[in-house]
């Protein structure tokens, strides 16, 4: 009885272990990353110490025979089985994810090579007549999420209303260039390419049309540039908290991404989740753009929102890419709701009855700007956001919504 118990506590403590052995190696490859190794290092890392952890747990589920040759086969066939999961799970990690696809060129795509160094593709739509001298330009949400044709396509429709219509992908997103550094990436850098957006298409002032995380950028322009403004509209605004990494899937699906054989997690994304969680850049250096962009289509897929776009966009997932920009996030600064109190420019808040930014978000921007208006739009379809896009921007009354609270039949996050 004795003797029984022993291995079955011999067996307990090797199941312990075997399932320690793969979030030791990921927490050995997030360490050893976040003191700056090279993918090289921090992967060999990982892995020697899941190997070295795996194989020592195999040797306590294994009971010791008492003749010496068993001694020595139960060695053999412990280190067998240990090499052939350690060299699974090594091409596993190493091997890259199959690249999501580079986009095509849509109907009427151009590109904008600016002062600031940015590559970004675009599409303009122009009216029969120009009769509004301001523009319109979309900013996309994500970050990193756009659909150039199927945005170009909804909002264009403002054309007919005598307004010039520019959409474009954000830099690192969709059909724009990426940098080889991720570093430059970020709000500023956004601020500053649709400044030179502006000098650009000739333009005093800009009407700013945006969606989701775009709402954090027209808003840090509309502080940086208040004059350059002639209205904004922020539908489904992404939220003005400091240190929040707008857009990143958090659920434990998204975390494990896809189940392989055996039940077990995928065990490259667990590796690219992990970087993404300590060290963006570092996750950027391991996996590549491609390998990003495959990781963030990937956990769109699971961890998808319900709530649809007007234009069908973000609904659908990412179009193009834009894994980095989009994995990493882009905080909002913790100025800048402090440098919008003095906004002037006309604003309307648009919400709709199920979008995937939270209702809290939307009335952080209510506060944040004392003048800007607030309205709901009743459906998902567009028609009638496109009807108060439309009334706003010719300066035409909108039904305000004067409620904090989400009215019945609120669908989304509050």
């Amino acid at each position: 009885m004795a003797s029984f118990a022993r291995l079955a506590g011999r067996a307990v403590a090797g199941a312990g272990v075997l399932a320690l052995s793969p979030v030791l190696g990921l927490a050995a490859l997030a360490g050893t990353a976040m003191v700056g190794a090279r993918p090289a290092v921090f992967t060999v890392a990982g892995l020697a110490v899941f190997g070295s952890v795996f194989f020592l747990g195999l040797l306590l589920c294994v009971p010791r025979p008492v003749v010496a040759w068993g001694r020595w086969l139960r060695a053999l066939v412990v280190l067998g089985v240990a090499a052939a999961v350690i060299w699974q799970v090594s091409v596993a990690t190493l091997e890259p994810a199959p690249p999501s696809g580079a986009p095509s060129k849509v109907a009427g795509q151009r590109s904008w090579r600016l002062s600031t160094g940015s590559e970004l593709a675009y599409v303009r739509v122009a009216p029969k007549r120009v009769t509004r001298p301001e523009p319109v330009v979309f900013l996309h949400g994500g970050p990193g999420v756009g659909d150039l044709a199927g945005d170009s396509a909804f909002y264009g429709r403002l054309a007919a209303d005598g307004f010039r219509v520019y959409v474009y992908d954000q830099l690192g997103a969709g059909r724009s260039a990426r940098l080889a550094d991720p570093r430059g990436y970020g709000l500023a850098r956004d601020v500053a390419d649709l400044e030179a957006i502006r000098l650009a298409v000739g333009a005093e002032r800009l009407n700013l049309v945006a969606r989701g995380h775009g709402a954090q950028v027209a808003a840090a322009y509309l502080a940086e540039h208040p004059d350059r403004v002639a209205r904004t509209v922020l539908y489904s605004p992404d939220g003005l908290s400091p240190g929040r990494a707008a857009g990143r899937p958090e659920t434990a699906a998204a975390f494990l991404g896809p189940l392989g054989a055996g039940g077990l997690p995928d065990a490259r994304t667990l590796a690219v989740s992990t970087l993404l969680e300590v060290d963006p850049a570092a996750a950027h250096a391991f996996a590549g753009d491609l390998g990003l962009d495959a990781h963030l289509a990937l956990l769109r897929r699971r961890s998808s929102s319900p709530c649809p776009s007007p234009s069908g966009a973000e609904g659908g997932g990412p179009v193009g890419g834009g894994g980095y920009v989009a994995l990493s996030g882009r905080p909002a600064p913790a100025s800048l709701r402090r440098d919008l109190a003095g906004v002037t420019a006309p604003v309307l808040i648009v919400k709709g009855p199920c979008d995937a930014q939270s209702w809290s978000a939307a009335t952080g921007y209510r506060r944040a700007l004392p003048g800007a208006r607030f309205t709901y739009v009743g459906d998902d379809r567009g028609a009638a956001y496109l009807g108060v896009l439309r009334a706003f921007l010719t300066d035409r009354p909108v039904a305000p919504y004067e409620g904090e609270q989400p009215p019945p039949g609120y669908r989304g996050p509050r």
